[in-house]
């Protein structure tokens, strides 16, 4: 009995320590209609280039460093992962699903909606993203 009663809590506690994992918290789910959204701003622009780094240091650089390695000087007082904006698979990402991302947010990642109101100003900040990568 008491073998069976060891083997019980063995299961509920692995089970807990499965819920709780990295995977299952960060999964971030983004609706269908955002992760097909085009940008819409030219990415090629060197006016939009320069608006985009600047919203990016102003808004992003103090957690996500300038880089976007998730270095910033603010990155060891959250909690969650900040990403590495410089890998393949942030980059894999559709602009729809970073601008989404970007301005909803969730957890320690601010929703952007009032900081930064301009829709074309987070689609700026994603063009920076990309350029962001190794």
């Amino acid at each position: 009995m008491k073998n069976i009663l060891i083997i019980v809590l063995l299961g509920i506690f692995c089970l807990g320590i499965h819920s709780f994992s990295s995977d299952y918290q960060e999964k971030w789910v983004v609706p269908a209609e955002y992760s097909s959204k085009k940008n819409p701003t030219d990415a090629s622009d060197s006016e939009n280039k320069a608006i985009g780094k600047n919203l990016y240091s102003k808004h992003c650089k103090s957690c996500h460093g300038a880089e976007g390695y998730g270095d910033g000087p603010k990155a060891d007082d959250l909690s969650g992962d900040l990403g590495d904006f410089s890998t393949a698979a942030f980059q894999a990402q559709t602009d729809g699903e970073l601008f989404y991302k970007t301005t909803f947010g969730r957890d320690d990642m601010p929703e952007f909606t009032k900081k930064i109101p301009d829709d074309e100003d987070r689609w700026l900040i994603i063009n920076h993203l990309r350029t962001l990568k190794e």
